[in-house]
């Protein structure tokens, strides 16, 4: 039966978290339920059912400590199969609850349960957990705060108290999955979103959603702590709140070198941290805080508009019991050009590791193998007896190294561990483009990309560096890759077409920033390094909903260490089955 949610209950739902069943002392085991089921949500002047966890949108907070061992029992209630991402988390040894479907896991059937169980190791921060299935992380998704072992402090100024974590999605107001599977059907580009939400609301700026207006209460001459995460399915992000600075000290649960800024940019699965300070003395205003795409692709074909909330400080001179004043003048942010690529490029450089001896840049020194991809868009024939609303008549497609993913019938880790992988995939995904092209000039002729289930195979500790560039094969555009499994340190980017030797004196190899989303720069490209240390497969994509539908997507397949501590374990018991 579908639950209905209210505006007026939405400030207690968010703030809900699931029942905690142990709780006892650091390094505890947190036991959770995740409860997938429908949910009537009002938005945007209609009503839609959609699917929740625990009839709460956006789902439930995921509250844990570092060291912590996390068990979320997901039982599906829902007509759809299920799977749940624990995006950013290492997952050492723990693939099986990795999350993505036909990939470390079959998905969950209505009416089955299935346990995901994980250690946070060596992490604190923010994270985010959502569907991994479809495009059904469109509603289901939630924070994840991972907090110091108890006793160790920030390594930056303690804050007066942390706020409520701001997420950042879209709203349609038909249903997701019927945009996307048409899209499909008929080859072309999806309808784009209807609005952006913070935790879930619209705001003042969209039709029938004054009501629908997240807020932020603060009080003056404070500091805050804003975990800022990004659930949008198609769009980066900058993000403002007037008259005030961000101070930026964390981003995908690792802490940075501290810096200052009046505007960042977010991208999709990426999390920041930020320090708010308020006014010192009561300014008698209130604040919007903004959030609105940055996009290289003409308007028309992302969803330009924008969302806004509240900042809204408590007079501590007022005899009234609550003390804010919505009759205030209202102030609003000043956001750069949809496709400020320079904003984008200034604030990404600025980001660097704290690389102390607390919290150390392991940059991987020397480099056992070396990878370049290609990532961007192509194009597929269109079947017979069918019109295609693509490029020319063609199907829209996308690819790492003119590969595009299919995904099998049964999960890649599953097949990987048991060794029958006859008919499931091949270990051959090419390390880099089988013919090389001016990827930032003009397009080639032929635009169409391959097809196929193909993985590329590491060997334990592996050291990789891999170098990712965008193509402007359909026009150039920001790409922000998501590497399950493991964080990355960001040694290098720039513009134009990879140079293989010159472009590699530059890198930084001292204090880059680690993360495990992050933007491949629109007609430019961006250079990581990782240490393969966790056997398993890990998927890799574009957190662009849109592409990685049309595969732009592969898989690393990391084997066994020699020793037992080096293993992937055998699967859990109640694995579900496709």
């Amino acid at each position: 039966m579908a639950m209905a949610i209210s505006s007026g209950l939405h400030c207690s739902l968010l703030m809900a978290t699931l029942t905690l069943l142990v709780v006892q002392a650091q390094g505890i085991t947190r036991h959770y339920d995740f409860n997938i089921q429908m949910a009537n949500v009002t938005r945007l002047c209609g009503t839609k059912s959609i699917v929740t966890v625990n009839g709460q949108f956006p789902g439930p907070e995921l509250t844990a400590r570092e060291g912590d061992r996390v068990h979320v029992r997901v039982t599906n209630h829902v007509a759809h199969n299920m799977s749940i991402h624990w995006h950013g988390i290492r997952q050492m040894r723990t693939g099986w609850a990795d999350g993505p479907a036909y990939v470390t896991q079959c998905p969950i059937q209505k009416g089955q349960t299935y346990v995901y169980k994980f250690t946070i190791t060596a992490q604190r921060g923010t994270l985010w957990w959502h569907a991994h299935i479809s495009w059904f992380r469109s509603t289901v998704y939630g924070a994840i705060v991972i907090l110091p072992k108890l006793g160790v402090p920030y390594p930056f100024p303690a804050p007066h108290k942390e706020l409520t974590p701001v997420i950042f999605g879209e709203w349609w107001l038909s249903d997701t999955e019927a945009i996307v599977n048409t899209a499909l059907k008929v080859g072309g580009a999806p309808n784009i979103s209807d609005a952006f939400t913070i935790n879930g609301l619209p705001g003042p700026l969209y039709n029938c959603s004054a009501k629908d207006t997240f807020k932020l209460k603060v009080e003056p001459g404070k500091t805050y702590l804003l975990r800022l995460i990004n659930a949008a399915l198609n769009d980066e992000l900058f993000f403002s709140v007037a008259n005030h600075t961000l101070t930026v000290v964390e981003v995908d649960a690792v802490y940075v070198k501290p810096f200052t800024v009046r505007t960042l940019v977010i991208s999709p699965g990426q999390t920041t941290n930020v320090l708010l300070a308020t006014k010192p003395a009561y300014p008698g205003a209130n604040f919007y805080m903004f959030a609105r795409p940055y996009s290289t692709i003409r308007p028309g074909t992302f969803d330009n508009s924008t969302v806004a909330g509240i900042l809204e400080y408590r007079n501590p001179g007022s005899l009234s019991s609550s003390s804010f004043d919505k009759a205030l003048p209202i102030f609003k942010p000043m956001l750069p050009y949809f496709n400020d690529t320079n904003f984008v490029t200034n604030f990404t450089t600025k980001l660097r590791s704290l690389a102390t001896k607390q919290y150390p840049a392991a940059v991987p020194q020397a480099v056992d193998r070396r990878f370049f991809f290609t990532i961007g868009l192509g194009t597929l024939p269109c079947p017979k007896n069918m019109t295609c609303q693509g490029p020319n008549g063609t199907q829209f497609a996308a690819a790492v190294n003119n590969v595009s993913l299919v995904l099998p019938t049964t999960a890649l880790l599953q097949s990987h561990f048991t060794g029958l992988t006859s008919g499931v995939y091949a270990a051959n995904f090419p390390a880099m483009p089988l013919s090389p092209f001016n990827y930032t000039g003009t397009p080639p002729n032929n635009t169409h990309v391959a097809t196929g289930t193909k993985l590329l195979a590491l060997s334990f500790n592996t050291s990789v560096e891999l170098v990712m560039q965008d193509t402007s094969i359909l026009g150039i555009e920001s790409h922000p890759l998501h590497l399950h499994g493991f964080n990355f340190f960001v040694v290098g980017q720039g513009f134009g077409n990879y140079d293989a030797v010159n472009d590699p004196a530059k890198f930084n190899l001292v204090d880059p920033v680690e993360r495990n989303t992050v933007g491949v720069p629109a007609g430019g490209w961006v250079a990581i390094r990782f240490l393969a240390d966790n056997p398993g497969v890990w998927f890799m994509h574009c957190h662009l909903e849109v592409h990685t539908t049309w595969g732009l997507r592969m898989a690393w397949q990391v084997q066994d260490g020699s020793k037992p501590s080096q293993k992937l374990p055998p699967p859990p018991s109640d694995m579900p089955k496709c």
